[in-house]
């Protein structure tokens, strides 16, 4: 049998690529709300979006999803997507921003590794918004290995810093 291949430590996860109803409808969310950049246009199918000029974190088109009804709560398929921010006072702001536009936040955890907010698109994709504790800050089990959990998060405390 061959050696176990493990994964380079290194390796990321590049972009998220969304089926979308209407991507006028989904630019108001990501490029409005969230402050994405579109980097690439492709007509009225298609948009790639980024933060910093990258090519593209995000992309979005509605090849096989135009005018379809929102993404199901059930079966199989995309959880949610993350989006990490570098730093805390960073995800204080977006929410802050969510917050003023009266957009609806599903949820808002500590996982003891990160601190996250969760929403959905205005397709009902699920999206996380997150950054993560200093790795020296991370619970950690007997054996070593991380121990994550679920705490509420103090929006009130986390607004406080900003």
């Amino acid at each position: 049998m061959s050696e176990k291949y493990i994964v380079p430590e290194k390796t990321r996860i590049g972009h998220v690529h969304l089926k979308v109803s209407n991507i006028e409808k989904a630019l108001g969310f990501y490029k409005d709300i969230l402050g994405f950049k579109i980097t690439e246009r492709i007509g009225d199918q298609a948009v790639f979006l980024s933060a910093g000029g990258y090519h593209h974190h995000i992309a979005l088109n509605t090849w096989h999803s135009e005018g379809a009804a929102n993404a199901s709560k059930s079966g199989v398929g995309l959880f949610h997507a993350a989006i990490l921010y570098s730093e805390r006072k960073e995800l204080a702001k977006i929410t802050k921003r969510l917050l003023d536009e009266s957009y609806p936040i599903t949820g808002a955890a500590d996982h003891g590794v990160s601190e996250a907010i969760y929403l959905d698109d205005p397709d009902g994709n699920g999206i996380e918004l997150y950054w993560d504790k200093p790795r020296s800050e991370w619970p950690v089990k007997a054996d070593g290995s991380i121990r994550m959990y679920t705490h509420q998060l103090n929006l009130e405390e986390l607004m406080g810093i900003i």
